[in-house]
């Protein structure tokens, strides 16, 4: 490789990926500015972060990758989010200082990526730093030739350091620019190969053998005594639980459910869950789930109450509902903005200082609670020395005392209460500290989770007001983010949306309606996930590969336009879509979809197979082909409280459909009883007798 010595002599890369982010807190900072660059037009928080760096910076567009080739300058893109601790380190210690920038200024055109508003950009350039150094994370710090391929890309740079870097490579440019235009050229073609997914036309089948092949890959990987997987650090996963209580449900093993229990106790009792305000860090620095990285995003906390709210579903496990319902409430709290949309995150910094805001040292706890002191305390693990640094503590009930109910003489409903009691006086006060600073950037995709997210809720404890925020946000985002030609915008941003969707926010945004249909009945929803669906195979499908690429026909300025197939965090947008399509097939009686949502399964079925944890979202897909969904019908009046009453369980492999008339779907025709209130059962086109009693159904599907 070119850089061998350069990367000897002077990179330390660090990575970071996925951490926390500093913000400046002061309006006093905000005053007066001796430096004003592009950035200041923009509404991307993270980008209006860097508007007043001594750094000439450009959000990317064509303005500034014009000015690139017409002046025959490099690029410097810097990727990262508001919520990325060293992404802001870097800031202070380099874009902030004026040395650092004028090395920056006169050789590069620098642009500044908000990952989350772009994450197509974001995708080319992390594709780069792993072919060049195996490794990727953020900050992302991507050098490219003027046409934007990329010869370098590292994360985390000392601020010496970074200025060896460009000063090497400012040379490099003059003295040989045809060696980095070789570079260049073969990271450009290895990043067009990363999943670039070929059409597999051979013969494949699955069933439920495939299932316990998976999870006997993929319980290789779990961590049985702690949960989630094995590793150094602890990210929840949500995807992995979820198909693996899909898996267990259609007869796989016992220890399936187990792993799922495991984590999901674990995470609940654990330092990553904020045990006094509710929601979810984005993830654990340890294998015990205590120390998190304090940052909370909205993907994370969407998918999760999700998945507590279908665990508890399974096991009636109280412990679940409690965490949905904070959680629930941390969002409407915090994340949650007057029109019904949902910020992207809080920031994991206060004051300068990562976790100051959630952490406590035990003499506060002392002077808040007084006597109750000892009780909190023994119950959160909090001690004097500290449970994570310098005599802080993160309240973690996994690090607390067992069986406190003998120590201080009360029943186990009493000790609840108590602690219940405890822990509002506690938030109360820390309600009056410093807080973190909100990403108010709305984005189609996370808020389609969020919405899925009361969905399941709701469809599980039956609450109306989560049935109520999801339809809130779900007409929200159709009002604001859909463009005059069908399709829809990424963001809404100060009231303005800038940014043309990516695959995700289709993917997510139409799984969301589909399943806002199942719990209301307004065809209208339904539609309109068909009608985006339709906008998405016009604008997204690669007849070639029978996949989606992640962007947008119309709208790509990148040197490469790219797939997303692998479910990492969130699921990927083309797993998504396959899910999608099938359910499609099914109310439309869409033979193309049924057999499109094979052929992308198809498409990854070795991969599946290699590496199940990374495709664990397909591997929900396929749960679905082995065991042909059910259809259930429920007609008439009544069909409001028997609906309830059947989602309530459990049934993964279930499509609803239905109302007080028959509407225009074909599975409905002639499913009107006048008088009565009916419920279908039906497979594969063929319906089972019409019952009145859920009771009923239920035994219908069981024994199938």
């Amino acid at each position: 490789m070119l850089f061998n010595k350069l990367q000897i002599l002077c990179v330390v890369v660090l990575l970071v990926g996925f951490t926390s982010c500093a913000q400046k807190n002061s309006s006093k900072e905000k005053e007066k500015f001796m430096y004003t660059n592009a950035l200041i037009h923009e509404t991307s928080p993270y980008l209006l972060q860097h508007a007043h760096n001594p750094v000439d910076w450009y959000p990317w567009g064509n303005e500034a990758l014009a000015k690139a080739k017409k002046e025959n300058r490099m690029l410097l893109i810097s990727v990262g989010y508001a919520a990325c601790h060293w992404c802001h380190v870097m800031e202070h210690e380099s874009y902030e200082d004026t040395a650092v920038a004028n090395v920056m200024n006169e050789n590069f055109i620098c642009i500044k990526v908000d990952r989350e508003e772009r994450p197509d950009v974001d995708q080319v350039y992390m594709n780069a730093a792993y072919l060049i150094n195996g490794s990727g994370g953020w900050p992302l710090n991507a050098l490219a030739m003027p046409d934007g391929k990329p010869f370098f890309a590292g994360t985390y740079f000392p601020k010496k350091n970074w200025i060896q870097l460009l000063e090497y490579f400012a040379n490099l440019y003059k003295t040989d620019k045809a060696k980095l235009q070789e570079q260049a050229d073969n990271v450009s073609k290895g990043i067009g190969d990363i999943e670039n997914v070929p059409m597999n036309k051979s013969d494949i089948s699955f069933n439920m053998k495939t299932l316990n092949e998976m999870f006997a890959g993929l319980s290789n990987k779990i961590d049985m005594e702690k949960g989630g997987t094995r590793g150094g650090m602890k990210f929840p996963m949500p995807a992995i639980w979820e198909y693996l209580l899909q898996y267990h449900y259609l007869g796989g093993k016992d220890e399936a459910l187990k792993a799922v229990e495991t984590t999901l106790d674990n995470m609940a009792f654990g330092g990553i869950y904020d045990q006094v305000g509710g929601g979810f860090s984005r993830y654990a620095t340890d294998s015990l789930w205590h120390a998190p990285h304090f940052e909370k995003m909205l993907y994370d906390n969407s998918q999760l109450v999700s998945l507590y709210s279908h665990a508890f579903q399974v096991t009636g496990n109280p412990l679940y509902k409690k965490i949905v319902f904070e959680t629930v409430d941390f969002v409407d709290r915090e994340l949650t903005s007057p029109e019904g949309g949902f910020f992207s995150s809080l920031d994991a910094d206060s004051e300068g200082k990562e976790g100051k805001f959630y952490v406590w040292k035990k003499e506060e706890i002392q002077k808040i609670l007084g006597k109750d002191a000892l009780l909190f305390c023994d119950y959160f693990g909090i001690t004097e020395s500290g449970n994570w640094e310098s005599g802080e503590n993160i309240p973690d009930i996994n690090l607390g005392e067992k069986n406190l109910e003998k120590k201080y003489n009360l029943t186990t409903n009493q000790l609840n209460q108590k602690i219940d009691s405890l822990r509002n006086i506690v938030f109360e006060e820390r309600e009056k500290r410093v807080r973190p600073n909100t990403d108010n950037k709305i984005l189609t995709s996370w808020n389609a989770l969020m919405a899925k997210g009361f969905i399941d809720a709701y469809r599980t404890f039956g609450d109306k007001s989560f049935l109520s925020s999801a339809k809130k946000n779900i007409d929200f985002l159709l009002k604001n983010i859909e463009t005059k030609d069908g399709g829809l915008y990424r963001n809404f941003t100060d009231r303005e949306a800038t940014i043309p969707a990516f695959l995700d926010d289709y993917a997510f945004l139409i799984n969301t309606l589909i399943n806002y249909y199942q719990v209301s009945f307004d065809e209208t929803y339904l539609q309109k996930a068909f009608s985006l669906t339709r906008y998405v195979e016009d604008h997204f499908f690669d007849k070639a590969s029978g996949m989606f690429f992640y962007t947008d026909d119309q709208y790509s300025n990148l040197i490469a336009r790219k797939m997303e197939v692998s479910d990492n965090v969130i699921p990927s947008s083309n797993s998504e879509m396959a899910k999608n399509l099938l359910l499609l097939s099914l109310y439309f009686e869409n033979k193309n979809y049924e057999e499109q949502s094979a052929q992308m399964v198809k498409n990854v079925a070795e991969d599946i197979q290699k590496t199940p944890g990374y495709y664990s979202n397909w591997a929900q897909v396929i749960a679905l082909e082995i065991r042909p969904t059910y259809e259930v019908a429920v007609v008439g009046k009544d069909w409001p409280s028997k609906l309830a009453e059947m989602q309530k369980k459990y049934l993964p492999n279930t499509l609803y459909l239905g109302g007080e008339n028959e509407d225009s779907l074909p599975l409905l025709e002639n499913k009107l009883m006048m008088g009565k209130t009916m419920i279908y059962v039906c497979q594969n086109k063929t319906c089972q007798r019409p019952v009145e009693e859920v009771s009923e159904a239920l035994k219908q599907i069981k024994a199938n």
